[in-house]
C-alpha cells in the first residue's frame, strides 16, 4: 500500500502539468495550425465540421483576453444606416473584447453614423471611417442588377481600401444579427492553413445550383457557393496573392457569358474560389444562417440554441419560412428595441478603454450631492444622450436663395400632431424626437402607416434617446437646428399649427425684406392660442381676428404668462400693413424666423420655464433686431399637460432649481457681453407670476 501522502502528491503534480499545458496552448494558440492538427480536410483545407453540430468551434478562452478585434461593414443610406446599429447593439452585448469597426460609407450615413457614435460614448470601441467615393471606381464597371448597387460590390476592395497594416478582418452584412460572442468568429483564424485566405460559410440556399426556375444562370460556384454576408479575410496574404487582379480577371471572363451579378460581391467571391478553390476555409454554418426564400437553414443547426449569427439575407425578411423563424424574429427585435444606454458598459479585466469625454463625465457625476436640492437638473446637465440623425429616408431640399425650415422637438405622447403639422407646413421640417429604443420602433410603424407622413420626403427626424430625469428641451431643439439646411429656420413648437400659406408668406417676406444683407434680424410669428380641440382653423388674418373677436381664440398665454408676448403688441398687429419693430422685455419668448446659423439654445435649461426666454435675451444681447410679420400667426393646439409643467407648478423646490439657473445665466451672459447684459440682472430682480 503506497503511502497517504503519495496520491496526493500525483494529483498537485497533474494538476500542474494541466495548467502549464493549458498555459501553453494560451501563448501559442493564435499561431497554431489548428487545422493541421484536427485530421485531413475535406476542401482543399478547410476543417471536417458538421453541419448539425458545431463539435470543433474553436475555445473563445485561446484568444488573448484583450486582443482588439477589427470589424468591416459596408453601409449606405439612411436605412442601412439603422440596420448598422442593430448589429452593433449585438456585438456589443455579447462582447467581451475591444472592437475596431472599419466603416465604408457614403456621406450621409458617415453623418447619421459618426454623431451616433460620438455620442453613444461606447468604452473600447474604435471607429474608423472610409469614403465609399473613392473606392467605386474600382467596381463601377461591373453591371450589377442586385439592390444593394455599386455599394453591393465594394466589399471586393476591402484588402486595398483598408490600413495595410491591418492582416485580419471580419467583415459583416448589416442585415446580420449575433446571438454569440464576436470572438468565437474570431478565433478561427487560428484554423487557417498556409494557403487559406478567405473564411465563409456554405451558401444554404441551391442558388448557385441553377435549377430554381428555367433558364437560370447563375455565376460559376462550388457546388452551393458561399454567402458572403460573414467573411473573414486575411488581408496581408490577400495582398500578397494579388487579389485586385485576381477577382477582376475572374470578372472580366465571367462577364463575357453573362450580363451583370445578380448578387453583386458574392457572385465575384465564389466565381474566384471556383478557380482557387484552396483560398477558402469553411465555416461552420452557424456562423451565418442564411434565412431567405429557397434556403436549406433549417439543416444547419439541431436546435434554435445553436446559431451564432442569423443573416436576414432577403428583403422580406420577416416574411420567409422557417420552423424557427419566431424565435429568429423575437431575437432580431430584441436588439432593435434594447437600450442601448446598457451597453457603455466597461471590459470586465481589460484596461478603461471609455472615451475621455465619457471619463470626465463620469467623474462630475460622482462629485454631485444627490441629496441636493436641485441633484436632478445637475444630473441632467451632465448627461450625454445618444444622437441618431435623419433615422427616415430625407430628401434635400432644391437650392433656394430664400427657404425656410420648421424646427421643432418632441417626445412620443406629441406624435398624434405630426400628421396635422405636416398639412400646415409643406416646407422642410427638422425635428428632434426624444424617444427610447423602443419607442424608436413604434414611431417607425407610426410613419410607415400614416399616408401623410409617409408621403413627405423633406421632413428629417432626428431620435435623441431618453435618458435622465427632465426632459432636455433645449439641447433637443440643438439637434433640430443644427441640421437645418436652408437659409433660414423658423423656431417653432410641436403643439403650434402655422396658418396654411405662413411658408410661402415667409419666403417672400425673406426676399422682400433683402435679409442677406441684414442677417442680424429676427422675424416675429405672433402666437394665438385655442381652448377647443376642434378647430376650424383660419386661412387668414380677417378669419382670425373674427375668430379672437368672437372668443373662440386668444393671444397665446393671455391669462398666464402675458409678459410672454406682449412686447408683440397684438393691439398694433390687428392694424398692421407692413412689419414693424418692437423692443426686448423681460420674459420675452416669441416665436421666430432666423438665419440658419443663428445662436444655440443654453442647454442648461431642462425640463419647463424659461428655456426659449433665455434664447431670446441671447439674440437681444447680440444685438437681433426683431421685426414681427403682419400676415404671419400660429396657433397652439390644446393637449394634456406636460409632465415637467406639471411638477413646475406643484414644486417650490423646481421653481427654486430654475430660478438658480436664470441667475447662473445671466452671470454668464454678463461675462460674455459686459455692461449691455446688466439690464437683464435688473430684469431678474422684478416681480413674476407662476404658470
Amino acid at each position: 500500500m503506497l503511502p497517504r501522502g503519495r496520491p496526493r502528491a500525483l494529483g498537485a503534480a497533474a494538476l500542474l502539468l494541466l495548467l502549464l499545458l493549458l498555459l501553453g496552448f494560451y501563448l501559442l494558440g493564435p499561431d497554431l495550425d489548428y487545422g493541421r492538427l484536427r485530421g485531413p480536410a475535406v476542401l482543399d483545407g478547410a476543417l471536417p465540421w458538421d453541419h448539425n453540430h458545431s463539435a470543433c468551434v474553436p475555445l473563445r478562452s485561446l484568444l488573448p483576453k484583450c486582443e482588439l478585434l477589427h470589424v468591416a461593414i459596408v453601409c449606405a443610406g439612411y436605412n442601412s444606416s439603422r440596420d448598422v446599429v442593430t448589429l452593433v447593439k449585438s456585438l456589443l452585448f455579447y462582447r467581451r473584447n475591444p472592437l475596431h469597426l472599419h466603416l465604408v460609407t457614403d456621406s450621409v450615413a458617415r453623418n447619421i453614423l459618426e454623431t451616433l457614435f460620438h455620442t453613444w460614448m461606447v468604452p473600447a470601441i474604435r471607429v474608423s471611417f472610409y469614403n465609399a467615393d473613392e473606392f467605386q471606381s474600382q467596381v463601377s464597371w461591373i453591371p450589377n442588377t442586385h439592390y444593394s448597387g455599386l455599394y453591393g460590390l465594394l466589399k471586393l476592395v476591402l484588402p486595398s481600401a483598408l490600413p495595410s497594416d491591418l492582416a485580419r478582418v471580419i467583415v459583416l452584412d448589416t442585415d446580420v444579427t449575433f446571438a454569440s460572442d464576436i470572438a468565437e468568429l474570431w478565433a478561427f483564424f487560428a484554423h487557417f492553413s498556409d494557403k487559406q485566405m478567405i473564411g465563409l460559410v456554405e451558401n444554404q440556399s441551391d442558388w448557385y445550383l441553377g435549377n430554381l426556375w428555367k433558364n437560370h444562370r447563375p455565376w460559376p460556384a462550388l457546388g452551393r457557393g458561399f454567402n458572403t454576408g460573414v467573411i473573414l479575410l486575411r488581408l496581408d496574404r490577400l495582398r500578397q496573392a494579388g487579389w485586385e487582379q485576381m477577382w477582376k480577371a475572374t470578372a472580366r471572363g465571367v462577364l463575357l457569358t453573362l450580363s451583370a451579378t445578380s448578387l453583386a460581391d458574392q457572385d465575384i467571391f465564389n466565381a474566384v474560389l471556383k478557380d482557387h478553390p484552396g483560398l477558402v476555409l469553411l465555416l461552420p454554418c452557424t456562423w451565418n444562417v442564411q434565412l431567405s426564400d429557397h434556403t436549406l437553414a433549417e439543416h444547419c443547426y439541431s436546435e434554435a440554441s445553436d446559431l451564432k449569427v442569423i443573416h436576414w439575407n432577403s428583403p422580406k425578411k420577416f416574411r420567409v419560412k422557417n420552423k424557427h423563424v419566431e424565435f429568429f424574429r423575437n431575437l432580431h427585435l430584441t436588439f432593435l428595441e434594447y437600450d442601448g444606454n446598457l451597453l457603455r458598459r466597461e471590459l470586465f479585466g481589460c484596461p478603461s478603454q471609455a472615451p475621455p469625454q465619457a471619463e470626465q463625465l463620469q467623474l462630475a457625476l460622482a462629485q454631485l450631492d444627490e441629496d441636493a436640492a436641485c441633484f436632478e437638473f445637475q444630473q441632467q446637465r451632465l448627461t450625454r444622450t445618444r444622437v441618431h440623425l435623419t433615422f427616415l429616408p430625407f430628401e434635400l431640399p432644391p437650392p433656394r436663395r430664400h427657404d425656410v425650415t420648421l424646427v421643432a422637438q418632441l417626445s412620443m405622447d406629441r406624435l398624434q400632431m405630426l400628421e396635422a403639422l405636416c398639412s400646415h407646413w409643406p416646407g422642410p421640417m427638422s425635428l428632434a424626437l426624444y424617444l427610447t429604443d423602443a419607442e424608436a420602433q413604434q414611431f417607425l410603424r407610426f410613419v410607415e402607416g400614416s399616408p401623410v407622413l409617409s408621403a413627405r420626403r423633406n421632413v428629417a427626424y432626428h431620435l435623441v434617446y431618453r435618458e435622465g430625469p427632465l426632459y432636455p428641451v433645449n439641447h433637443l431643439r440643438n439637434v433640430a437646428l443644427a441640421q437645418a439646411l436652408t437659409s433660414h429656420v423658423f423656431l417653432s413648437d410641436i403643439d403650434f399649427m402655422p396658418v396654411y400659406s405662413l411658408y410661402d408668406y415667409l419666403r417672400a417676406s425673406l426676399e422682400q425684406l433683402e435679409l442677406e444683407s441684414r442677417r442680424k434680424v429676427a422675424l416675429v410669428v405672433p402666437a394665438f392660442e385655442s381652448l377647443h380641440y376642434r378647430l376650424r382653423f383660419p386661412t387668414s388674418k380677417a378669419e382670425l381676428l373674427a375668430l379672437l373677436d368672437a372668443g373662440t381664440l386668444f393671444t397665446f398665454r393671455y391669462d398666464v404668462w402675458p409678459r410672454g408676448h406682449a412686447p408683440t403688441d397684438y393691439a398694433r398687429w390687428r392694424e398692421a400693413q407692413a412689419p414693424y419693430p418692437v423692443q426686448w422685455a423681460a420674459d420675452y419668448e416669441p416665436y421666430v424666423v432666423l438665419p440658419r446659423d443663428c445662436p444655440r439654445y443654453d442647454a442648461r435649461f431642462v425640463g419647463f420655464g424659461w428655456n426659449k426666454v433665455a434664447h431670446i435675451e441671447e439674440l437681444d444681447a447680440q444685438e437681433y433686431e426683431f421685426l414681427v410679420l403682419p400676415e404671419a400667426f400660429t396657433i397652439h393646439m390644446p393637449h394634456a399637460p406636460s409632465l415637467d409643467i406639471s411638477r413646475f407648478r406643484s414644486s417650490l423646490a423646481y421653481r427654486d432649481c430654475l430660478r438658480a439657473l436664470k441667475e447662473e445665466f445671466h452671470q454668464d451672459l454678463s461675462r460674455r457681453y459686459g455692461a449691455t447684459a446688466l439690464k437683464y440682472l435688473t430684469a431678474l430682480q422684478q416681480p413674476r407670476g407662476v404658470l
